[in-house]
């Protein structure tokens, strides 16, 4: 018999090399083409530009800058906890300095009263009749400076415009103006003279972020800049990079980045494991698993993608988390962390692919 030459047909001649190169250009295509479904160089440019700024003044500590631009992006309230002298309190007052928003800053203290934050009736004589005085918490940006020392009075009026973004007083609303956000510290060492922020009023903020000591190179750098600037803090050559027309913007171009469903049930996954976890006396509650998604979509954008990945949610959950979480008894005695127990559980639940 004779062999019979088969001739392949002219629309599959692809090697497989090919085959590989062509799904490959397909993809890239797809993938530029999913890319560009949100335009996030504004965004991007605004925050580098914001970066560049703080760094006129502050060396390092590039964790909390951007944990806080998340927080403002995600219209978040953040509390920044840390020894004295990390520069919290210059680090806020800069970030606040680069929106064109108004700012204000309070100092809390023993004796602080509710009214000292919210504001008064005041009798005026001309019009005999009484009229509300603001308080300093009108504002956009608002620095609460040391909010563990005063009493649970004022910080119960505190926590309450935070989560209502409004006042009543004497019968009448009042909004706070867009966007209204509080940055408050707190030094985690001092005792004496402090009032211990109960869990429901640290659910209000959607970070805790823990500020470290400077590494040694960036501890020398500090010297020298403050050497150069002979010890002066020269916040007029901060240029204001977002207005608040801005930031609203920016807001509403979080929310619409990608979140895959099997993203979703890995958040749900991980806030569920703190409620049975036999390390936890108190886990995460239903607001945590919004907080990390809303914060994975602003770590997404700042980084120039319309789309949340693993790495996303991990690198926020501890922010989220660590205030929000309580130990047993029994392993507080241990001198157990709650950032241990959410690093096992980060390391126990399987990550999506």
């Amino acid at each position: 018999m004779e062999e019979q030459n088969i001739s392949p047909d002219p629309e599959n001649t692809q090697s497989p090399q090919e085959e590989n190169t062509s799904q490959d250009i397909e993809q890239t295509q797809e993938s530029n083409t999913f890319e560009s479904r949100i335009d996030l160089k504004p965004l991007q440019d605004s925050v580098e530009q914001i970066k560049n700024e703080i760094a006129k003044i502050i060396v390092g500590q590039n964790e909390m800058i951007e944990l806080l631009i998340i927080s403002i992006l995600t219209n978040g309230h953040a509390l920044i906890e840390g020894v004295p002298g990390v520069a919290k309190t210059v680090t806020a007052k800069l970030l606040a300095k680069t929106m064109d928003v108004d700012f204000s800053r309070i100092q809390f203290t023993p004796d602080l009263m509710p009214s000292d934050i919210l504001g008064t009736s005041v009798f005026n004589v001309k019009t005999n009749d009484f009229e509300y005085k603001k308080g300093p918490i009108f504002s956009n940006i608002v620095l609460i400076d040391e909010i563990n020392r005063a009493p649970a009075k004022t910080q119960a009026a505190l926590f309450e415009v935070m989560a209502e973004r409004q006042i009543t007083m004497d019968g009448t609303q009042y909004n706070m103006t867009a966007p209204f956000l509080v940055f408050a510290t707190q030094n985690p060492i001092e005792q004496e003279g402090t009032y211990r922020l109960p869990e429901a009023q640290l659910d209000r903020f959607l970070f805790k972020i823990n500020v470290d000591y400077p590494t040694l190179e960036n501890e020398v750098q500090i010297l020298t800049d403050n050497h150069n600037r002979q010890d002066k803090m020269d916040f007029e050559n901060i240029t204001s990079v977002l207005s608040a027309e801005n930031i609203t913007k920016y807001q509403e171009l979080i929310k619409q980045v990608i979140v895959e469903d099997n993203l979703l049930n890995y958040i749900a996954s991980i806030v569920h494991n703190t409620r049975t976890n036999a390390n936890l006396y108190l886990g995460a509650s239903p607001r945590a698993s919004i907080a990390i998604l809303n914060a994975s979509k602003a770590n997404a954008a700042i980084n120039g993608r319309d789309f949340v990945t693993p790495d996303d949610i991990k690198r926020c959950t501890k922010a989220v988390l660590q205030h929000r979480l309580v130990l047993t008894p029994e392993r507080e005695m241990e001198a157990f962390t709650v950032d241990k127990v959410v690093d096992q559980i980060l390391e126990t639940i399987e990550i999506p692919r």
